[in-house]
């Protein structure tokens, strides 16, 4: 399947694991969430996730990940790096894949080492000096 289609999918999948993770931080505004939710979506947190987990992947799952990163993007990134983008689309494409192939448990496990991976290192965005969560670098929505 095209990784730029898996990408779009694993986008959507990706975003409803991290909004209920930061459900759990018990906070209760729309908000705040989304500005809790920000570092984990952004594609400078995906990317650092992803490079983070890499080693930790089989030879196939690093294969179409290769693959989904390699691929010619065809519009311009507006809050990220070219290189940042083509990790952080790699990244949903690679969540796309395992929710297509069912692989809940696998696909499961990586959304977590990616939102501990986050969690531990941050993301370059701090949502408390933030002015609108537009503004925030890296983060392609």
């Amino acid at each position: 399947m095209n990784t730029t289609a898996l990408a779009y999918l694993g986008d959507a999948v990706y975003e409803v694991a991290v909004r209920g993770f930061v459900m759990k931080s018990g906070q209760q505004h729309a908000d705040r969430l989304h500005r809790l939710a920000i570092k984990f979506v952004c594609a400078e947190g995906q990317a650092k996730a992803l490079k983070a987990i890499m080693p930790e992947l089989t030879e196939e799952e690093q294969s179409l990940v290769r693959r989904a990163r390699n691929r010619r993007i065809t519009s311009k990134p507006k809050h990220a790096a070219p290189v940042t983008y083509k990790l952080s689309t790699a990244f949903e494409a690679f969540v796309g894949y395992l929710y297509l192939t069912g692989d809940r448990e696998r696909m499961e496990w990586f959304i977590d080492r990616a939102l501990t991976v986050i969690s531990e290192n941050g993301a370059g965005y701090d949502s408390e000096k933030a002015e609108s969560p537009q503004q925030s670098a890296g983060c392609h929505r």
